[in-house]
């Protein structure tokens, strides 16, 4: 099989495209987790019995088996998946993920916590998730494209610009949803061809794409450290960080808190573990990543251990890799003052109990990562008005929804003297319930 492994990561944004590691078998263990996050949050917000009950599976769960040429000539066959959980508030969100650890119990996961991080933030969407078993570095650029493509004809009518938006997440990235987007735009009459672009939201800005689409998830992240901030009284300027993950929501995350002054001295990716007590240089090490496709090696820092890592002390940690990283063990570990998790469902229960009771704040996840939605929404509105919004725009409505919806989250937690995530969880499903009490349900 003819593969380029390099010129794939250039399509797939660099270390986006590459596996943190190997946690195979874990996915299971994600869903019982969400599940469990759930019925705690339940009994904090006013519920009705039947409401509990839909909210506990997805509506659609699409799987499909589809074959493609390879660059040589022999035929692959590949599973697709993409989880529709619910879409009471509005039609299905939810990224594509290329990784060789998808499975459907962990798409399932995540599209539930799409649908409480849109009721959360008051986006008018539901939730979804979907993804390919592959891992995209094996592959060359001609061959990603005509699987994306097969992927995309394949789900049909289970996509759609007013029924269910993908959009990007580990393992793709813009060109990826360019090659939805022209694939599902030719399947439609001629005359409505422009209509739908708006069917994927994370596009190229000369395709369509919204300005502050690509930094939208760091984006979010810090200004939810900056009410963190506020609310606690702490200076930025002269603190440190340490993040795992140095994909997009990584490096985006790392360039903006450094412009207000805090300083990165850890960081981890598939690769390994660096570290610098007088600091290291996001953009530089965003170019040695493009470079190398990983921080291993990179000479501003020096190499430590993945139980070192961990051990680093800092004021703020940001989990933005893969979930279940913070188990009860590196919780222990942990010398921080707040995690802010960039990755979905990146702590485990028994790591979030230990960390509460060693006063560490948690914003999680379906606060915390929220920009990358928002902004999807305000690309997939200016395409329905055939609008392009300045980036000041953007950056503005995505900081107003991230601070009402962070402060409704602190607000509800004080009030009834609970953690963040239950307060999250809580707010997103009162929300939820209200909508199916008034409408009921059919027939």
């Amino acid at each position: 099989m003819s593969k380029n492994p390099k010129k794939t990561e250039e399509v797939l944004g660099g270390a986006t495209s590459q596996p943190m590691e190997d946690l195979t078998g874990t996915s299971v263990d994600f869903f019982r987790e969400h599940l469990v996050q759930l019925q705690g949050a339940m009994k904090h917000a006013p519920m009705e019995d039947h409401v509990r009950l839909i909210l506990n599976e997805p509506k659609n769960e699409v799987i499909v088996n589809f074959p493609v040429r390879m660059d040589d000539g022999k035929f692959e066959l590949f599973t697709g998946y993409r989880i529709q959980h619910n879409n009471i508030l509005g039609p299905y969100k939810g990224g594509m993920r290329y990784h060789h650890d998808v499975t459907l119990a962990e798409v399932k996961a995540l599209a539930a916590l799409m649908t409480y991080k849109c009721a959360l933030l008051e986006v008018p969407f539901g939730g979804a998730k979907g993804g390919i078993r592959i891992r995209p570095r094996d592959y060359t650029k001609t061959e990603l494209e005509r699987i994306t493509r097969r992927f995309t004809h394949d789900l049909g009518s289970n996509i759609g610009p007013e029924y269910d938006i993908p959009a990007p997440d580990m393992g793709t990235n813009s060109q990826t949803m360019v090659w939805m987007m022209d694939t599902y735009m030719n399947m439609h009459g001629a005359t409505d061809k422009h209509a739908q672009r708006r069917i994927v939201t994370g596009k190229s800005l000369t395709s369509g794409g919204s300005r502050g689409r690509t930094k939208a998830t760091g984006q979010g992240v810090v200004y939810c450290v900056q009410e963190w901030a506020d609310e606690k009284g702490f200076r930025l300027d002269g603190s440190s960080f340490v993040l795992q993950g140095f994909g997009n929501v990584g490096s985006n995350t790392a360039q903006i808190l450094s412009r207000l002054g805090s300083i990165m001295t850890a960081v981890q990716d598939h690769t390994g573990a660096i570290y610098n007590s007088q600091g290291i240089y996001p953009r530089k090490l965003i170019d040695w990543v493009e470079e190398t496709g990983g921080v291993a090696g990179y000479p501003g820092a020096e190499e430590i251990s993945p139980e070192d890592f961990w051990r680093v002390k800092c004021d703020i940690l940001v989990p933005a890799a893969l979930e279940l990283q913070i188990t009860e063990k590196v919780a222990r570990d942990l010398d921080c003052r707040v995690i802010v998790e960039g990755a979905n469902g990146p702590t485990t229960a028994a790591g979030e109990k230990i960390l509460l009771e060693k006063g560490v704040d948690v914003i999680p996840d379906v606060m915390a990562n929220a920009g990358g939605v928002v902004v999807s929404y305000f690309e997939w509105i200016q395409n329905k008005r055939s609008e392009s919004w300045q980036l000041q725009e953007v950056d503005s409505r995505l900081h107003f929804m991230m601070k009402r919806a962070y402060h409704e989250m602190r607000n509800f937690a004080r009030e009834h003297d609970i953690d963040n995530r239950t307060a999250s969880l809580a707010v997103a499903l009162e929300r939820i319930n209200k909508v199916y009490v008034e409408r009921g349900v059919f027939p």
